[in-house]
């Protein structure tokens, strides 16, 4: 049985994390983090932010902010706690920082955790390598009005894939913030004589809280390293 930590356990994705991972027997959740203030209790375990409390645990799940993430990676490596990090808006410098971070301890850290978003990166990858250079590129995403950071983490990611795999560039990016939409991405692949498209709608955050609660698994035997879900997936060629 896994000692899970979930961070940000109040928000959007902590709650959705705090109940699967009740829920599932491959877990005992053992501590919640949160910013000072927030107090209280969830299934008996005391809500805290005092990340010394880590040192009994062996994975943390972090959906939180770029400034929350880089001090529990402080106290990860401290304590040396396994991490699943789905933070997004991360700078170079917090990038470079988790890269360091991951030759003490083993961490998956990816811009989306949802099983389908992440079978969605390999088929944009496959499409860029097998289509001609005459080609055009182009994204649109879309997701709620509170999402600060655009293009979305997953939108860059594809388009990284996306130039990883062939000389094509992405040429446009469009974001859209509207309502509650919990996140939309749409590849147009455009060429003089034909469109493809591909498209993954999330209908629920569950996805990628499903897919945080695998990666945790797949760290199960890991002693260190970086990782992302196209790891935990198997999905790279």
């Amino acid at each position: 049985m896994i000692r899970l930590a979930v961070s940000g356990c109040q928000g959007r994705m902590g709650q959705r994390i705090t109940t699967l991972a009740l829920a599932d027997k491959a877990f005992k959740l053992s501590v919640l983090l949160e910013r000072p203030g927030i107090k209280g209790e969830i299934a008996g375990i005391a809500i805290s932010s005092n990340t010394e409390a880590l040192k009994n645990c062996q994975v943390l799940i972090d959906f939180t902010t770029p400034e929350a993430t880089m001090a529990n990676i402080k106290a990860c490596v401290k304590h040396k706690v396994k991490m699943v990090i789905g933070t997004t808006g991360l700078n170079d410098a917090q990038k470079k920082a988790i890269k360091t971070a991951s030759t003490k301890i083993p961490i998956v850290f990816s811009s989306n955790m949802s099983v389908g978003v992440n079978v969605f990166f390999k088929l944009s990858e496959m499409i860029s390598k097998k289509t001609p250079d005459n080609y055009v590129i182009s994204m649109v995403e879309a997701h709620h009005i509170h999402k600060k950071d655009a293009p979305s983490g997953t939108a860059k990611t594809i388009a990284e894939y996306i130039e990883a795999a062939s000389s094509k560039r992405v040429a446009n990016i469009e974001s859209i913030r509207q309502g509650e939409i919990i996140g939309d991405h749409k590849v147009i692949f455009e060429s003089p004589e034909d469109s493809i498209i591909i498209f993954h709608h999330a209908k629920s955050r569950d996805i990628f809280v499903k897919g945080s609660l695998i990666a945790a698994k797949f760290l199960k035997k890991k002693t260190k390293g970086l990782f992302n879900m196209q790891d935990v997936l198997g999905l790279k060629s």
